[in-house]
Parts: structure tokens; C-alpha cells; sequence
């Protein structure tokens, strides 16, 4: 299949996925999203492949979801809803996939590019790569709420609530991956790792990945999701000084010096002085 934003490939029972957009480190817009489904409704359907690799081309996994400046602006509360389900849709596909799902992340993996990482079933992560979800630093919300599912109350509250990224090491330490190698050994160790998942009978894995994923949703995982989408809606329609500047430097210089911007907001003076 042909797709613009992402590439497909299969070899021997194992289809890697990546996304490609190394230009705007992968951010994930609407298309992406569409062509990811596209994808995994090709994979769900073809009962040769067995396993799933997902990655990221150039040094970023994902930035996260694309902010730059839309044609016509979201501005009310349906349209905002309407525009976070179709990146929640998206992840349920990949959380509810007969397929095991390997995250390799090969670089920064921030916002919507982390919360595609935790809906993997695993994730390896490069000693490069660098984790959190920032969104609060810019009036936002994480628009799938997946991390109390992942982590401990006090680490996602720390994360969620200042913003703040880790590097891979410590996302090791907390749980949030499985395992760090080097990054250039990241995609022959989750080659290895698809391989060894790849020889389990696939009615085995599939039921018994959809019988660990019904354990979340019996403690409340799909309604957590959903109560999610109405938080993401409401801080959007939650005017804010630091939304309408970030957004203003935005359209204005680019998404570069609004994140910059932010990044300065957020840093002691030595970080100021690097920046």
C-alpha cells in the first residue's frame, strides 16, 4: 500500500510500521492517523503477520500531535471532541490489536508520540531517546489518559502536572519502558523481541492480550479514556494567557520559537543560558 505519512513493510511474520515525518519530528496530524488505521486494518486482516513493530525515521519517535497553525480553527466543544477521538480512536485500534505491539522509540517521544508508545504492549526505548507529555506547560491536557494505567499516582501526577521530560534511563526506572538498548542496536533488538513474540500461537496471544487488556477495562480503563476526552475538551475551551501566547508566537514564528518560547517559561538560569 502506498501512504504519505507512514511506511508499511512485512518480512517474515513481522510488519514494522514507521512513521515519516522526520522534517516535523514525526508530529502525528490527521492524516497520520488516518493512514495508521488504514494500516492496522490491513495488518488485523493479513494472518501471515504475527507481530508489530512501530518506530519513528530520522531522531524523534514523535513530537507528539501536530500544533501548527490550522486553516480553519477548532472553536467549539464538538469539533474539539470530534478532533481528539479520532487520535483515541486510532490508539484503541493499536491497545485492542490481536497483534503484539512493539514501541521502539529512537529519539523524542513527546505528548501524543508517548501516549502512541504506552498503548504498544512493549516498548524498547534507544539511550537517546527522551519521554514526557509537556502539554500542561501550554494550557493543554494529555488527550489519551493512559499513563495512570502505566505508572504509580505520585510519578504520573509529577509528569502530568509540571510537564517535565525524562530521559531513558529513568523512564526504565519507572516503568514507562521495558527496556533501553543502544541506538544502533534498537531495531535489531526489537526485531529479536517481535520474533520471540511471533512464535506464540496467535489465537494464544490474541486471547490472552485481549484478556489482560479486559483486567484494565474492568477497573475502569475505557471510561477513564473517555472522561479524558472531556477534560482535553474543556482545558481547550478554557481561555488562558499562556495558550493565547503560544499560539500568537506561533502563528506569528513558527512552532520552533513557540516551543522555545515555552521551554523558557519552564527553565532555571543555566537552562536559560543553553537555550
Amino acid at each position: 500500500m502506498t501512504f504519505q505519512n507512514i511506511a508499511l513493510s512485512v518480512d517474515r511474520q513481522i510488519a514494522t510500521l514507521t512513521l515519516k515525518r522526520p522534517d516535523k519530528m514525526n508530529a502525528i496530524d490527521q492524516e497520520t492517523l488516518l493512514e495508521i488505521q488504514q494500516a492496522m486494518s490491513e495488518l488485523e486482516k493479513d494472518t501471515s503477520v504475527r507481530a508489530l513493530i512501530i518506530t519513528g525515521e530520522g531522531r524523534a519517535f514523535s513530537s507528539g500531535f501536530d500544533l501548527s497553525p490550522r486553516d480553519v480553527p477548532i472553536e467549539t466543544v464538538g469539533a474539539w471532541r470530534d478532533y481528539i477521538r479520532l487520535g483515541n480512536d486510532t490508539w484503541l485500534r493499536i491497545w485492542r490489536s490481536r497483534l503484539p505491539v512493539i514501541a521502539a522509540v529512537n529519539g523524542y517521544c513527546l505528548g501524543g508520540g508517548c501516549e502512541l508508545s504506552m498503548v504498544c504492549d512493549l516498548t524498547l526505548a534507544a539511550d537517546c531517546a527522551e519521554f514526557g507529555e509537556p502539554e500542561i506547560q501550554f494550557s493543554s491536557a494529555p488527550p489519551f489518559a493512559i499513563m495512570p494505567w502505566v505508572l504509580g499516582m505520585k510519578k504520573t501526577k509529577e509528569l502530568l502536572l509540571t510537564g517535565q521530560r525524562i530521559n531513558a534511563v529513568e523512564a526504565e526506572r519507572i516503568g514507562l519502558v521495558n527496556r533501553v538498548v543502544s541506538l544502533n542496536d534498537l531495531m535489531t533488538e526489537a526485531r529479536k523481541l517481535a520474533l520471540k513474540l511471533a512464535m506464540i500461537p496467535p489465537p494464544a496471544m490474541a486471547l490472552n492480550k485481549a484478556a489482560l487488556n479486559q483486567a484494565y477495562d474492568l477497573r475502569g480503563f475505557q471510561s477513564a479514556v473517555d472522561y479524558g476526552v472531556e477534560m482535553f475538551t474543556l482545558v481547550h475551551m478554557s481561555e488562558t494567557d499562556e495558550a493565547r501566547e503560544f499560539y500568537q508566537v506561533a502563528a506569528e514564528k513558527g512552532l520552533k520559537a513557540a516551543f522555545k518560547w515555552r521551554d523558557l517559561r519552564f527553565a532555571d538560569e543555566k537552562e536559560k543560558g543553553a537555550l
